[in-house]
């Protein structure tokens, strides 16, 4: 069987997409993200070395990008 083969068995098995966060938790998740990013760049900022990027600089900004894509979906982008 190909891959192609194998991604129409799929396709046609008609199992819907069940999101890990629902549309009705989005808002709080992103919020909470949000939250988490401000407080480890306060810290980041007050102790900024390289042993602190890893603990508090990274997660800090995987925290914003998750948290700010999560505030995009929860609240709508309307043109």
């Amino acid at each position: 069987m190909s891959a192609r083969q194998a991604l129409l068995d799929i396709y046609d098995a008609g199992t819907p997409f069940q999101p890990t966060v629902g549309k009705s938790s989005q808002l709080a998740v992103g919020f909470t993200l949000l939250f988490i990013a401000l407080l480890l760049t306060g810290l980041f900022g007050l102790n900024n070395n390289l042993k602190s990027l890893g603990v508090y600089g990274i997660p800090a900004s995987l925290a914003f990008g998750f948290g700010s894509v999560f505030m995009i979906c929860a609240v709508g982008v309307y043109v």
